[in-house]
This record gives structure tokens, C-alpha cells and sequence, in this order.
């Protein structure tokens, strides 16, 4: 009887501790918390640079000046003045590379003191080479160009001619440039040895479509 009650007193006291030491490694040993993943950042895509299309017709003006060299000893003067005129051609954009085809047609104030000569104006056929960098396109130019000249040296004389230009795409309609030209004409009104190099600066507007 009495090793009963003892048993029963162990049993009552040992409850108590067995709970509290089951509470305190629970605690300890609690599984660790995962921290979340942190969530993906979207990155936004490089720009993509576009180029412009230049591909269309357009016509327009110029307004610029010229110079011209005689290469003859009558003709010791390098006569300048004014130049203005009109354009009209078709480009046609293949992605970076841009080919066109122009026609243009200047007057002229220029003059020459001997002999008593004006050129009256320049007439020019082109095809163009240009590079698609956006709103600006470069290009370089050449053709057959026609100088009318009057009084002493009256008629029509063939020649050649190359340069370099530079256009503006202002908006899709609107086209701003220049253009730098260098002529070469040969026999003059067919005077024999009289033999002629001009060149043009010119500042250009073109409506597109």
C-alpha cells in the first residue's frame, strides 16, 4: 500500500515537468520559416532605333549660290551671283540604303565681263545615293547637267556633274536640305578651248508625299 502511494506521488510530480521540458524543446526546436522569394523585376526591352521612310515623290525649291572658273585667258574673272530654281524626283527607301532620281532647274544673275556673256540658267538630270540615318539622310549625287548661256555666248552646252547633299525630314511631308554641286562644261556655246567648271551652294525645301 504505501509503494502504491508512492508511485502515485512520482507519477502526479512527474506530469507537470514532463509537460513544461515538452513545451520548452518544442520551442527550441521549431523548424526555421522560409523567407519568401523575392518577386521577378520586368526589364523593360533596349529602344529600338527606326529609321524614317524616305521612300515617295517629292518636288520643291532652291535658292543659293554659284561661282564659275573659265579656264581661258579671255576670261580672267570667276564670276558669282545668285541662283534659284525648282526640283522634282522619287526616292525609294530599301531600309539603310536610299536611291533616288531627281530633275532640277536653276536661273541664274551670273555674268561674264569677257566675252559679253550671261548664264541664264542650268538644267540638271540626278541620281542619288543616300543613307537612311533617321530623320537625316546624306547622300551623294551626279548626273548630266545643260548650262544656257546668252549674248556672245549664246546657245546650250553639255556637261557633267557630282556633290554631296544632306536632307532633313522635318515631318512627313516636309523636307529641308543642302546640297554642294560641282559642274564641268566643255567648249562653251561650242567655242573651242573654252572650257568651264562651276560650282553651286544651294539651301533646299521639298514637300514629300
Amino acid at each position: 500500500m504505501f509503494m502504491t502511494s508512492k508511485i502515485a506521488r512520482t507519477s502526479m510530480l512527474a506530469a507537470p515537468l514532463a509537460i513544461v521540458a515538452g513545451m520548452a524543446t518544442a520551442g527550441g526546436l521549431s523548424e526555421p520559416v522560409a523567407a519568401p522569394a523575392p518577386a521577378p523585376v520586368a526589364v523593360a526591352p533596349a529602344p529600338v532605333m527606326m529609321g524614317n521612310d524616305w521612300t515617295g515623290f517629292y518636288v520643291g525649291g532652291q535658292l543659293g549660290y554659284g561661282q564659275l572658273d573659265p579656264n581661258a585667258a579671255t576670261t580672267p574673272s570667276e564670276p558669282d551671283g545668285v541662283i534659284y530654281g525648282v526640283h522634282a524626283g522619287y526616292n525609294y527607301d530599301f531600309g539603310s540604303i536610299v536611291l533616288g532620281g531627281e530633275v532640277d532647274y536653276d536661273l541664274t544673275d551670273i555674268s561674264f565681263d569677257t566675252p559679253n556673256s550671261d548664264l541664264d540658267g542650268v538644267a540638271r538630270a540626278k541620281a542619288k545615293l543616300g543613307y537612311d540615318a533617321g530623320a537625316f539622310m546624306p547622300y551623294i549625287t551626279a548626273g548630266y547637267a545643260q548650262a544656257q548661256t546668252s549674248d556672245d555666248l549664246d546657245g546650250d552646252t553639255d556637261g557633267t556633274f557630282a556633290g554631296l547633299g544632306l536632307s532633313y525630314m522635318m515631318s512627313d511631308s516636309i523636307v529641308l536640305g543642302g546640297e554642294v554641286l560641282q559642274h564641268q562644261f566643255e567648249d562653251v556655246a561650242d567655242n573651242d578651248g573654252l572650257d568651264v567648271d562651276a560650282t553651286t551652294l544651294t539651301l533646299r525645301a521639298s514637300f514629300k508625299f
